[in-house]
């Protein structure tokens, strides 16, 4: 690298460092001590190496650079603005204000540029573990000998306590395993930690846990520009894995009295310091400021981005003349296209009944599968029981990533936050899969795929206390109320295989993540759930049953329990009773529905309402009301046959009418 690229570069990185200061000291809020730490790093990164379109940002084969150490976002946020994103001085100084830009931690898509939204430690390690293998799994789709659509790489930045996480061994492990030489992890490696000396906390050999993944590893000053351009540069030009750059830094750097310790991790660092640091830094004190010299390097920079992409159009334009079916295939896949006529072809679809509901998905899968080419799926370690595989498509594997199915190995959490990122590629939508008691190891992956709206199906199995003799440890009794807590996330549990192709339908055509919640057990086709999806489980809830006459029960189900609620009504019948009984397959689904409707479903406070689900009785009180029953488990299962546990637990019709008459 020549001097002048370095004296820029020295500028620009040091203009980070300024903008870092002022905007936590303005929001008297925020971590300076990761940005001034590795000024160094993002000036290299956006001041040289990636490969982006700033006007453009979602250009297809750009670089992906994203943030895992989110605390650390006033580096992304200065590194973005001076770069030509849109993000305006006025945003930086807006850091962490209501409906900012710049919020604390960084937030996609409500920020352009910024790639996945990260905060929680190591979830930027696996959305980048995800975005590089989707990019992976697009070349070998539409690359042709001729014309290189996607050849783009993914760097990623995390801190000690990102490496700490278990999420990131998890998407480490596996990214190794499949060999992604489209993959950097830059390790910000400055013994610190939020409490103090990481050496307080972890004195393990990072790197050889790294080799052992299957990782290159180059090790770096991360303030000396030559040894990062010439490590960077034999990555590009070599890259045969995924690799780990640990570049040592000092956390804090420029701060004369802060530098190096934890005091600057996560506080503003004061005016007097900051005062300090400007003069040791060569900075007028001047709040904001960016050199001149600054603003024309990037505004130059900006027009070799444009003619890198413009480049890359021309190659594109000359694929899709050439590749027109694989052109229809990938326009497809941008735009999430559903044939209209879904619907009825999937209820033309056979599927004998009584059956799983996991089986009646697997149904749907295959033939989904053939007919949506960004439908992509993976299990962790359990494709033979949560039946995930599209077995018409290969396993994808180091050597061959035109498959369809990943195996993610029993790594959930990492599972979680690489859909996320397969998502964010903009052409998959991933489907992944386990049981339902395992959620609680995705739940954060989960959560962020919710704050994100990211189209992410999660096909959790064995849904309750009847998948019987694997007993307690694997039954679970309170995820469906924690997965409903989930802001944006829809939770989806049919009760037969009417309902499980509705389901499928809604999960196609909602934006954000799907929770499909199937059975082991067989379950029968119930009268009533056959109707248009408009009146099924796109209402959320819906009546399967009506009163002849007076109302005096509605009941109210999911899953494997709506069957029994209709046992339940056929008895209280015989007792005279007028019942109802309303499928509740998606509450989510059902608040979005209008007044009137919901009164429809519900009633007028006449009849008693019962709720019935093999699970703990947390939200069902809003659907039944002060004077409702509520069927639920009040504790944790037990290893038994499900008919003794029905017996048990309360949840057959003798029992339930006891209860309620």
């Amino acid at each position: 690298m020549d001097d002048d690229t370095k004296k820029i570069l020295h500028k620009v990185a040091n203009t980070i460092r300024a903008l870092t200061m002022d905007a936590i000291q303005k929001a008297n809020s925020g971590h300076p001590g990761l940005p001034m730490g590795c000024a160094e790093i993002g000036a290299y990164l956006y001041g040289h190496l990636l490969r982006q379109n700033p006007k453009n940002p979602q250009w297809w084969n750009r670089d992906r650079f994203l943030l895992s150490a989110g605390h650390g976002s006033m580096l992304l946020y200065s590194c973005l603005h001076l770069s030509g994103y849109d993000i305006s001085l006025d945003d930086i100084k807006d850091f962490r204000q209501l409906n900012s830009r710049t919020p604390g931690h960084p937030e996609a898509p409500e920020t352009v540029g910024v790639e996945a939204t990260s905060g929680p430690l190591g979830q930027g390690v696996g959305s980048a573990v995800g975005q590089a293998l989707g990019l992976k799994m697009l070349a070998a789709r539409f690359n042709t000998p001729v014309h290189t659509l996607f050849d783009s790489k993914v760097y990623c930045l995390a801190g000690d306590g990102c490496i700490m996480e278990g999420i990131s061994s998890e998407a480490s492990s596996l990214a190794g395993h499949l060999g992604l030489d489209n993959l950097v992890l830059i390790y910000d490696s400055n013994n610190i930690c939020l409490d103090g000396p990481l050496s307080e906390a972890c004195t393990e050999d990072t790197i050889a846990r790294y080799k052992a993944y299957g990782w290159d590893v180059y090790e770096v000053d991360g303030h000396n520009f030559d040894e990062i351009h010439e490590a960077f540069s034999k990555i590009s030009k070599e890259q045969t894995r995924p690799t780990m750059v640990v570049a040592h830094t000092v956390i804090g750097k420029g701060a004369p009295h802060k530098a190096g310790t934890h005091k600057v991790h996560g506080a503003p660092l004061g005016d007097d310091e900051i005062k300090a640091a400007k003069e040791l830094l060569g900075l007028p004190e001047e709040p904001f400021f960016v050199p001149q010299a600054v603003k024309g390097f990037f505004e130059s920079k900006l027009k070799q981005d444009r003619e890198l992409e413009d480049h890359w159009c021309g190659t594109f334009e000359a694929w899709k003349v050439a590749n027109g079916d694989r052109w229809q295939e990938c326009e497809a896949m941008v735009e999430k296209q559903l044939p209209a006529n879904l619907e009825s072809k999937l209820k033309e679809l056979q599927i004998a009944s009584p059956v799983a509901g996991r089986k009646a998905s697997h149904a749907v899968i295959g033939y989904l599968g053939d007919g949506l080419p960004q439908l992509i799926g993976g299990s962790a370690d359990l494709s033979g029981s949560d039946l995930t595989m599209m077995k018409q498509w290969p396993v994808v594997s180091s050597s061959d990533f035109s498959g369809r199915n990943i195996k993610f190995g029993v790594r959930e959490f990492a599972m979680g936050a690489m859909a996320t990122g397969l998502s964010q590629t903009g052409m998959f939508t991933p489907f992944v899969g386990t049981f339902l008691v395992f959620s609680d190891y995705m739940r954060n992956a989960i959560r962020l795929a919710a704050m994100q709206k990211r189209q992410v199906i999660y096909q959790f199995t064995h849904d309750s206390i009847f998948l019987g003799e694997d007993g307690p440890t694997h039954q679970p009794v309170e995820q469906l109320a924690s997965l409903r807590a989930i802001p944006n996330l829809h939770v989806i549990r049919p009760a037969d295989t009417h309902e499980v192709r509705q389901a499928w339908l809604a999960a196609l055509n909602y934006e954000g993540p799907t929770a499909l919640i199937l059975s082991r057990q067989s379950l029968p086709d119930i009268d009533g759930t056959d109707v248009a999806y408009k009146d099924g489980v796109g209402r959320g809830a819906y009546i399967v049953k009506r009163e002849k006459e007076r109302l005096d029960y509605t009941l109210m189900a999911t899953g494997s329990e709506l069957s029994l609620a209709m046992d339940v009504a056929q008895e209280l019948q015989r007792h005279g009773k007028g019942v109802r009984v309303v499928s509740m397959p998606c509450w989510e689904l059902f608040e979005q529905q209008d007044f009137e409707y919901k009164k429809s479903v519900l009633g007028d406070d006449i009849g008693k309402c019962v709720s019935i689900e093999a699970g703990v009785e947390l939200g069902w009180h809003k659907w039944v009301g002060k004077d409702g029953v509520v069927i639920a488990l009040e504790s944790f299962g037990a290893s038994a046959p499900a008919k003794c546990l029905a017996e048990e637990f309360g949840f057959t019709v003798d029992a339930i009418l006891e209860r309620i008459l």
